[in-house]
């Protein structure tokens, strides 16, 4: 029987990380009612109760080059965590995905005694297969959201438990696309295209104005297209100069926050490689996928990718199921009939809604609390 007080650390380092731990800890919360927490999060986490010292946003960095460049501000976030954890040490540290920011900082913990669990497996699957050592020799259990991963694990002697992934169980089996419509203002019988082009500077950055672009062009196709854009009060302004340097002040709507509104909302997405993807095709959408990073840190993340492809739906579902633009690939005019091909094609949309159907059901695992148990277990062994 677990005591109702427990000690944690956790770090998110980006905005999908934030919503899982706050699910992670919702979850925690039912077994351990007096759990205190604290670390690095965001706004999700933080309303559960949680108590950041920093931002999730200021670790959030995409690709190898990008993390040099901050690398001075993010090591001294790390280093000022450790000495912290140290002096004080936590009954626990949970590590939310941002494995190459956890894993050391679970190193040194686990080293004095401390247990540590990760959440998120690192994709040792997709790329860097050389983190396996790192792995083992730092986390005491990982706790998986993708159903092939505790085997893989246990190949190179890693605990861990599939869990399920916990968007999967915010998400409904089928989505309520008229009331999203109306929760966002939009018109219920327009043709909707949702333009997601991520959670992060770097992310926006590189894709924002090619989304709006290939908007512009969809809109002299089909005048009658509607677009909605979610994003966060840190990229309101990029995307807002995006907008307007494409014209489509008067045609996009954008949202704050409601990306989950957006996706059940939208009949068709263009977004960019990440969780975003996951959560579209949960939302039984069909989806255009985009990937552009900085151009040294692309050469370096290719050369050591292993799978064929870089979006979620088409490796969980081991098939090409939607299409995929990367790096030099994201040309406007390209992004724009792939989204509209989706539009003319009903058959391949009804096909992909029960690929997706199926995949929902699989993720679906109540990973709050299998999540819990898998701690109450590392902490009692």
């Amino acid at each position: 029987m677990a005591t109702p007080d427990l000690r944690v650390s956790m770090v998110a380092a980006e905005r999908s990380g934030d919503m899982l731990a706050a699910l992670l800890l919702q979850g925690m919360q039912k077994t351990w009612p007096l759990l205190q927490a604290s670390g690095i999060g965001g706004p999700q986490m933080n309303a559960t109760g949680f108590m950041s010292r920093w931002s999730c946003d200021e670790l959030s960095v995409r690709g190898l080059v990008e993390a040099l460049w901050r690398y001075r501000h993010i090591n001294g976030i790390r280093q000022a965590l450790i000495q912290d954890l140290l002096a004080s040490p936590p009954a626990l540290y949970v590590g939310v995905d941002a494995s190459d920011f956890n894993l050391p900082v679970e190193r040194l913990l686990r080293q004095k005694g401390v247990p540590t669990v990760q959440l998120v497996c690192p994709s040792i699957w997709a790329w860097r297969p050389e983190r396996v050592q790192k792995i083992r020799d730092s986390v005491d259990h990982v706790l998986c959201i993708y159903p092939f991963e505790p085997d893989l694990l246990a190949q190179h002697g890693i605990e861990g438990t599939f869990v399920g992934h916990p968007v999967a169980d915010v998400i409904a089996l089928t989505p309520d696309r008229l009331q999203a419509r109306q929760a966002l203002d939009l018109p219920a019988e327009a043709t909707i295209v949702a333009l997601l082009p991520g959670s992060r500077p770097s992310e926006v950055k590189g894709l924002a104005l090619p989304f709006l672009q290939a908007a512009w062009l969809m809109r002299q196709q089909r005048p009658e297209l509607k677009f909605v854009l979610p994003t966060h009060e840190l990229l309101k302004p990029m995307i807002e100069a995006a907008i307007a340097q494409t014209d489509m002040q008067a045609h996009v709507h954008l949202v704050m926050g409601h990306s989950h509104e957006v996706q059940a909302a939208c009949d068709v997405a263009l977004v960019a490689s990440g969780t975003a993807t996951l959560e579209t095709a949960l939302h039984k959408r069909p989806m255009v996928i985009a990937y552009k990073m900085q151009w040294l840190s692309w050469q370096i993340a290719n050369r050591k990718r292993l799978l064929p492809w870089i979006g979620l739906p088409n490796i969980l579902c081991n098939e090409g199921l939607v299409p995929e633009f990367l790096q030099e690939q994201v040309q406007p005019p390209a992004l724009a009939q792939a989204v509209l091909r989706w539009l003319d094609d009903p058959a391949a949309v009804a096909k992909i809604q029960q690929r997706f159907a199926d995949l929902h059901i699989q993720l679906r695992q109540d990973m709050p609390t299998l999540a819990s148990h898998a701690i109450q277990k590392v902490l009692a062994a």
